[in-house]
């Protein structure tokens, strides 16, 4: 029988700039610790690890939970693309769910480097080569960056669909950069003016320099338990996640040759339909998100995969700002990849915490009121995608 898993403990350093954060194993120290501190327990306590990376040595997730203590418990090592800190999320929750341990740690890490994400091994196929083979039949290859042009090319697929204004995009970087002020872990913290977003240099039509996530570095971490666990330790009423999914990509990633399925469209719906079933509500019941805007156009897209406006229906949904405090559901309330960052390995555990946060009512300026419910949405092109469903209710 499936236990209750509960998370009882979250952290997650400031995230910076490459070149301006500390080496990976200080970051991930400094989460872990925290997590550990909100959770009130001690590493002793912690029975396995799961730790997520994606630019790094092998065994990196030992070397950053030693800082914690060396008690030779296993340390799982999880590289995902940026679905990787929910991905070790997701490995954390089946093994209390299934009985296999009572308290474990998902800790997530990235020392990033400057510029665009690529490839450090060219001898051997790429992962990603099925993927680039869609974008090549559907609209080519340019200088700009391959993931700029994959997600700019699926929302220019939408846009030439529907009709959409390259100012819906825009909005929603204007939307991070509102929240993210309000939000101290956040990288950038100035509020842009949508003028001011259009106007930045164009990386890949539609997208601008400020509807393009920003590489960076940092670390999150969570700590997941029983409800025997959580009781033997005097902690009340816990976080718990309701319902999980990771899905895959399928056939129609790849074989409609369509840009806004091939960057994981179906990944998304799939994931959240899922979610929905396990947990027996629907998005209608949601309060707070925390979805994958790694380029604008992959949020607007997201907005339909999760179901929170029908397709064809975001530009509506985004101008009526049902998309933010006031509206039909708060997304991204930290600020998102967008403003906040997107450190690979430690996105997924930041989303986590900011998400429990808002559950307790600890989420101070950004608190969305009367949360009871939050959804997670973390997407890897590869593929990958992780759909998490939380409540404190």
């Amino acid at each position: 029988m499936k236990r209750r898993v509960n998370v009882i403990g979250v952290g997650m350093t400031k995230f910076a700039k490459p070149g301006a954060s500390d080496d990976y194993h200080v970051m991930a120290k400094a989460a872990g610790l925290a997590a550990m501190k909100d959770a009130g327990i001690q590493y002793s306590d912690v029975e396995q690890a799961f730790c997520g990376y994606v630019y790094g040595d092998s065994t990196c997730g030992q070397r950053a939970v030693y800082e914690l203590g060396l008690t030779g418990i296993p340390v799982v090592n999880v590289n995902n693309n940026c679905s990787t800190g929910s991905s070790a999320l997701f490995l954390a929750r089946q093994a209390i769910e299934g009985g296999l341990a009572e308290c474990v740690i998902a800790l997530g890490f990235e020392k990033m480097e400057r510029g665009a994400l690529g490839s450090k091994f060219n001898d051997r196929e790429n992962p990603m080569g099925q993927h680039v083979q869609v974008m090549m039949e559907a609209q080519g290859f340019n200088q700009a960056p391959p993931a700029a042009q994959m997600f700019g090319g699926a929302g220019r697929e939408y846009r030439w669909r529907y009709g959409t204004k390259r100012e819906t995009f825009g909005k929603i970087a204007e939307k991070a950069r509102q929240h993210a002020a309000n939000n101290p872990y956040a990288l950038f913290n100035q509020v842009l003016s949508l003028e001011e977003i259009m106007a930045s240099d164009e990386v890949f039509d539609p997208l601008t320099r400020f509807q393009c996530c920003p590489p960076t570095c940092g670390a999150g971490a969570a700590i997941l338990c029983s409800d025997e666990f959580a009781k033997k330790h005097g902690i009340a009423n816990p976080v718990y996640i309701a319902a999980q999914a990771m899905t895959t990509d399928f056939a129609s990633s790849f074989d409609e040759k369509s840009m806004i399925k091939m960057v994981g469209y179906d990944m998304t719906r799939a994931a959240a339909d899922s979610v929905y079933e396990q947990a027996g509500i629907g998005p209608q019941d949601i309060n707070v998100v925390e979805l994958h805007d790694c380029f604008t156009a992959n949020e607007l897209l997201t907005y339909e995969g999760l179901g929170l406006c029908p397709e064809g229906g975001a530009e509506k949904f985004i101008w009526d700002g049902d998309n933010t405090y006031g509206g039909k559901y708060v997304t991204n309330p930290s600020g998102g990849l967008l403003s906040k960052g997107h450190p690979l390995g430690a996105t997924g555990l930041a989303q986590c915490t900011e998400l429990v946060w808002q559950l307790r009512g600890q989420a101070e300026k950004r608190q969305v009121e009367g949360a009871r419910v939050a959804l997670q949405h973390n997407l890897g092109l590869g593929g990958a995608c992780v759909v998490t469903m939380y409540r404190n209710d």
